[in-house]
């Protein structure tokens, strides 16, 4: 089962995804949902296809993870939250998911 992330884990392991957006709007830029223990981001693509490819992606690693985002798409807008239920808030599983979404995201 997992654990709730320590707070030094969330100090060098949260904190750069919660850091401004890179030049390119896709890595980093994750923010603390209000009133809960999780993480949320948007990204927004050309069209539908290359947001859609983008969540295949994301589901095909979630899956091999056993970890499965909170997310909303319409047309070329992803919107996605973390946060792992069988702790009740962030553990490392989440940090390692919105790493890979990022590296998704930047290709």
């Amino acid at each position: 089962m997992a654990s709730q992330l320590s707070s030094a884990d969330r100090e060098q392991k949260l904190a750069p995804l919660l850091k401004a957006n890179s030049d390119d709007g896709r890595n980093g830029g994750w923010s603390m949902v209000k009133g809960r223990d999780a993480i949320a981001k948007t990204f927004t693509f050309d069209n539908f296809n290359q947001a859609f490819s983008f969540m295949t992606s994301v589901a095909l690693k979630a899956e091999k993870m056993d970890h499965h985002p909170e997310w909303f798409n319409v047309y070329n807008r992803v919107e996605i939250t973390l946060s792992t239920h069988d702790c009740q808030g962030l553990s490392i599983r989440d940090v390692e998911l919105a790493s890979y979404i990022d590296l998704v995201a930047s290709r």
